[in-house]
């Protein structure tokens, strides 16, 4: 609590609302949110150098407090470490952070950071990892969300449509639900026009509907539920005259979508790489199409199988460091994804980029002879056997696939022995297959995402 001259302590500060109608005095949380956005806003364009510099200050706090208040980090990291010494540190795998979650989270909370809540992502598995993240680590999210938006000039007063997981439980209905204005954290600082959400659980052909009716100028959703909506409005004639822009999160964007959706929407694609754990990890750049790792707030490596640093135009795993999150430290945690480094943007900014986010782990096949890559399973040429409308590949043993498949009639034996002899053919290898139809859709997995192709196997997740 503040004191005054004459030693008085003053109440805490907090005018908004308060009889000040204009100009607004912003509450504690929007003062901090526009302060921290008028940081990055500068320090985007520092030197890689000089945002190295500053993430090893940071660093250097960060493992302090872990060593002395996190039990796992206080057996394995050394006294002092910065930037210098970041390679040398242990990575933090998925499995470990499961095992040993309770000896990780922090014992004590900075004050300052506020309380935390308990953020829960899963695996292809389905196994939870439980992380706790604080307010501090919120203002950090909040923060990077405008930033995304305001590099892409996004105009506030339009209409935003979102079809994603966990639309709130008013829409049990798959009816989507109507909201005033476009939520945290735009709304924090600036009036905007209607949002829309419906849940991603809803039909296509419902969503479609949905989305015709409402005519939104800006649609977030998932890269595959984008692709079925782009399959559904060829067939249905269906058009969305006023769209402006396409945002999408949850899964791996391929650039294959991005022509689909170009060639029949008239517009882009802006992706942003996120995760539960970490919260957003890189947004696309405005002026080109390089990722922008978001560099204030984490420290994000990309590794060789040697756990070696990748060059520019190499695809590695993505090892992140939090810099922020002092309830559950993740430092050098290997996310499991994949990403192929890039070169300085020419934009000018000196966040480092990534080319494209290759893919998660678990979307690698696994081979007998213990080979591992990204599995083409022809499934360009599945329709041009039957009419399959949805397919997902699950390598369920080192030999076996479980194909899932969704047609618009039952598969005759003749055509199911041909599609078998299109993935064969395309992944070089004779391995047994097991054909699962579902009658709709293939059901998503935890959080809302759809991966054309699972590994089950341990070393796979």
């Amino acid at each position: 609590m503040a004191v005054d001259a004459k030693g008085a302590a003053w109440p805490p500060f907090s005018a908004r609302g308060a009889w000040i109608e204009w100009p607004v005095l912003p509450d504690p949380r929007t003062a901090i949110l526009s302060s921290l956005l008028a940081q990055i806003e500068q320090s985007q364009w520092y030197a890689t150098d000089e945002l190295s510099r500053l993430q090893g200050r940071q660093l250097e706090k960060l493992i302090a407090y872990a060593r002395q208040h996190s039990l796992y980090y206080r057996q394995c990291l050394p006294e002092q470490a910065g930037m210098d010494q970041l390679q040398a540190l242990p990575l933090l795998s998925r499995s470990v952070l499961q095992q040993e979650i309770d000896s990780i989270h922090a014992a004590v909370i900075p004050r300052e950071h506020g309380g935390y809540t308990e953020t829960k992502s899963s695996g292809s598995t389905g196994r939870m990892v439980t992380v706790r993240r604080t307010e501090a680590c919120m203002m950090f999210w909040l923060a990077l969300t405008l930033r995304e938006h305001l590099w892409h000039r996004r105009d506030f007063s339009r209409s935003l449509a979102v079809i994603r997981p966990n639309v709130a439980e008013s829409d049990t209905d798959r009816r989507g639900v109507d909201l005033p204005d476009w939520g945290v954290p735009v709304n924090l600082l600036f009036t905007t026009g209607t949002a829309h959400a419906l849940s991603l659980q809803t039909d296509v052909a419902r969503q479609a509907r949905w989305l015709e009716k409402l005519d939104p100028v800006y649609l977030l959703t998932f890269p595959t539920n984008l692709e079925a909506l782009i399959t559904y409005f060829r067939s249905s004639g269906i058009q969305l005259p006023s769209l402006r822009e396409i945002r999408t999160v949850g899964e791996t964007l391929s650039e294959a979508l991005r022509t689909q959706a170009r060639d029949f929407f008239g517009v882009g694609i802006t992706d942003t790489y996120s995760s539960q754990e970490l919260g957003v990890i890189a947004l696309q750049c405005p002026d080109s199409a390089l990722y922008h790792v978001m560099a204030e707030n984490l420290i994000v490596e990309v590794l060789r199988e040697d756990d070696s640093p990748c060059g520019p135009g190499e695809v590695g795993r993505v090892v992140v460091t939090d810099l922020h999150n002092f309830a559950t430290p993740l430092i050098r945690y290997d996310t499991r994804d994949y990403a192929e480094v890039g070169l300085p943007c020419p934009c000018g900014r000196g966040l480092p980029t990534l080319t494209r986010i290759a893919g998660r782990s678990r979307n690698m096949l696994v081979f007998p002879d213990g080979r591992r890559f990204w599995p083409l399973v022809g499934a360009y040429r599945f329709r041009d056997v039957a009419p399959i409308s949805q397919y997902q590949l699950i390598q369920t043993r080192i030999d076996t696939l479980e194909v899932r498949l969704v047609a618009q009639r039952p598969i005759t034996p003749s055509e199911e022995a041909a599609l078998a002899g299109l993935i064969h053919a395309s992944l070089g290898y004779p391995f047994i297959l097991q054909f699962r139809y579902f009658e709709l859709e293939i059901p998503r997995g935890a959080g809302g995402k759809f991966e054309e192709f699972m590994c089950m196997l341990d070393d796979g997740t």
